[in-house]
């Protein structure tokens, strides 16, 4: 599984011309799922969202966590994250899961989160064609994967 977790003031997804979820302070993910991941992998990276000290302090420095600063978390899923650049111009997405094993994995990913976080997150739609819109506050950007733990 892999995340690309921005700190944002204020993120907005709209399908159809139409907003389906907005959030104000909080973090914006976008996250994409292989076939080989598993709840193990949805725990990982529940926790380490949750608990990711990248909120400032009232020093400036950052030091706290979406948990401490009451933010908000939009859920976006996204299998271009699993692109494949190795060979020629044309990215693979043979890593990424196909859907009957990602909406399952996704669906419980945003509910796992919401529990740990305390509120109902929100969420794009799976496999819609969506218009996502943010600002970066920082910016600041970072990059899990499950596979790849540091």
């Amino acid at each position: 599984m892999r995340l690309l977790i921005q700190r944002v003031s204020e993120a907005s997804v709209t399908i159809n011309n139409r907003k389906k979820s907005s959030i104000k302070k909080g973090l914006l993910l976008l996250v994409g799922i292989e076939e080989s991941d598993t709840k193990e992998d949805i725990d990982f990276m529940c926790k380490k969202t949750i608990y990711l000290r990248i909120f400032d302090d009232e020093n400036g420095v950052m030091n706290k966590s979406i948990l401490e600063t009451d933010g908000e978390i939009l859920v976006v899923s996204q299998f271009t994250l699993l692109a494949s650049t190795k060979k020629g111009n044309r990215p693979s997405y043979i890593r990424a899961a196909k859907p009957d094993v990602s909406i399952p994995l996704y669906r419980q990913f945003c509910i796992t989160l919401s529990e740990m976080l305390g509120k109902p997150v929100q969420t794009g739609e799976f496999g819609a064609d969506m218009q996502v819109q943010l600002i970066n506050d920082g910016p600041v950007t970072i990059w899990i994967d499950s596979k790849m733990r540091e």
